[in-house]
């Protein structure tokens, strides 16, 4: 749940959408779920916690992402009411991502940002515990977001920075070009490169990339963990 890309590729709506899971390697997810859900075809990799998920996408062109953490790092609580994982899926339930940012109660759920994207429209929520900051984004500029329970504003700057100079090197972006910065990019600190690892406690354990075209979207999900990649893929309900 920790760094996150969102490159648009020139083309209207068509994007490329990657999240480098750093978390405990034994909450490590081993596969690709596909579940109905309120009539939409939801596919993602299923966290072996909490059963969720911290990334998803439908046939509905919904895409949701979730990173730990608001604007600072938290004290965690032991009382919290639902998992994240599973809050990620229930936004699946809603007609819109709209309806999801108006109507679902956070009350009693760990701090977080959310990611949305829904039909050419992306969303940034940040809930702090007791108050919901959403954002509308432009989507179709460059944004990145890392945890902030893991990273200090310092790095966080460093990861845009990292992601600015990559731009410039990379004018014709595929999706084999960000998956480079998802592995490589950082100055050779295992602890706060983009893939990271810190022995016997928290490592990048998954890359997930979805690549967003006019009529479908693909999901790619490597398990660092395992060294394997699955693929999918969702053709969108209003472009068939």
């Amino acid at each position: 749940m920790c760094t996150v890309t969102y490159i648009p590729t020139g083309s209207d709506q068509c994007f490329i959408f990657t999240s480098n899971r750093d978390e405990y390697p034994y909450r490590n997810a081993n596969e690709l779920i596909s579940k109905q859900i309120n009539n939409k075809k939801v596919l993602y990799p299923r966290d072996e916690g909490a059963k969720g998920t911290w990334i998803a996408i439908s046939d509905s062109d919904q895409l949701v992402c979730i990173l730990n953490g608001a604007f600072t790092a938290h004290t965690r609580r032991n009382d919290y009411v639902k998992s994240r994982g599973i809050m990620a899926l229930e936004m699946f339930e809603h007609i819109s991502a709209s309806d999801f940012l108006k109507n679902y109660s956070l009350r009693g759920i760990e701090p977080f940002t959310m990611i949305l994207y829904d039909n050419g429209k992306l969303f940034e929520l940040k809930w702090d515990f007791n108050l919901k900051h959403v954002r509308i984004l432009d989507p179709n500029a460059t944004h990145l977001w890392a945890s902030s329970t893991l990273y200090p504003e310092e790095w966080q700057e460093k990861r845009l920075q990292w992601l600015s100079d990559w731009n410039e090197k990379h004018p014709d972006i595929d999706q084999k070009a960000v998956l480079d910065y998802h592995h490589n990019a950082g100055e050779g600190n295992n602890r706060y490169d983009v893939k990271m690892y810190v022995e016997g406690i928290v490592q990048t354990t998954s890359i997930t990339s979805i690549e967003h075209s006019a009529g479908e979207m693909e999901l790619r999900f490597e398990n660092l963990v395992k060294d394997s990649v699955q693929r999918d893929t969702v053709l969108l309900q209003s472009k068939i």
